[in-house]
């Protein structure tokens, strides 16, 4: 199935996540005129976007409307509000895609019905096209509907679907939260790198080059990130004593293993 055959999309939310994803959409090839975009208040260059594609853009859904792709692309805390009014718009062919953390299926479903439905969780590197998301699809989903969904997230990266919907909680704790923990690296190896005594700027600068393209090397390389790390370790040297550091049994893995499990826990919270 291609971009061009999916039909009509209805997308509930154009900020920084659904911006993203709508403007890969269209710069893939779904057909501006086959996309609707409800947001009460987009950016003007996500207007420009929108307008020039020659999508349509509502501030609020309007009557009789219904979609074959309905997308949610806001926040957690506002569905409560938004998706009342768009139960109208589910028909018997619609399939409803989520990326809200936290909001479970049966919660969709007591707001918009009993119909196919799929959980999502890109990360924000799904802004400039790098991202990965995690998907669950309840038994409602068709073959044709999993694959449209397929079609339209990937645009922004990998899609790895899960069998159990409770997964997704833990792929929101590891890759939907993980671009944070990636950024927070950075900042403890610039403030460490301050402290060795570099200026802080310089330290910042090798910080954030070393991280992304350490991270683009992963990336591009067939090689696991084991075998990358030991291809940087010699025996004795300098790497390998800051790794007895970093990998003894107070180290990064129980202080990730404790991150994670609060992350997932916290997500759990958000659908209950």
């Amino acid at each position: 199935m291609t971009l061009v055959q999916l039909g009509s999309i209805l997308l509930i939310g154009a900020g920084n996540m659904g911006g993203a994803m709508l403007s890969g959409w269209l710069k893939n090839g779904v057909p501006g005129a086959s996309v609707t975009v409800v947001d009460p208040s987009p950016s003007e260059a996500m207007k420009a976007i929108i307008s020039d594609a020659g999508a349509r853009h509502f501030t609020a859904l309007p009557e009789r409307f219904s979609a074959d792709i309905l997308f949610l692309a806001v926040k957690p805390q506002l569905m409560d509000a938004v998706l009342p009014p768009l139960k109208p718009a589910v028909g018997p062919g619609t399939v409803v895609v989520s990326v809200a953390a936290g909001k479970t299926l049966s919660y969709l479903q007591s707001h918009l019905g009993d119909a196919a439905m799929v959980r999502a969780m890109p990360n924000t590197p799904a802004m400039i096209g790098r991202g990965v998301t995690g998907a669950y699809a309840n038994p409602k989903v068709s073959d044709a509907q999993r694959e449209a969904v397929q079609s339209l997230l990937k645009v922004s990266g990998p899609v790895e679907w899960v069998s159990s919907e409770a997964d997704i909680d833990a792929v929101t704790a590891v890759s939907g939260s993980g671009p944070a923990y990636v950024f927070y690296l950075v900042e403890c190896m610039a403030e460490a790198g301050r402290k060795a005594g570099l200026p802080a700027d310089l330290a910042m600068r090798l910080a954030r080059e070393t991280v992304s393209g350490a991270g683009e090397l992963l990336h591009q390389s067939p090689e696991d990130a084991s075998k990358l790390r030991q291809n940087v370790t010699s025996p004795g040297g300098t790497t390998a004593a800051a790794l007895a550091v970093l990998m003894a049994e107070d180290g990064m893995q129980p202080l990730f293993d404790k991150a994670i499990a609060a992350a997932r826990k916290r997500a759990e919270e958000l659908g209950s």
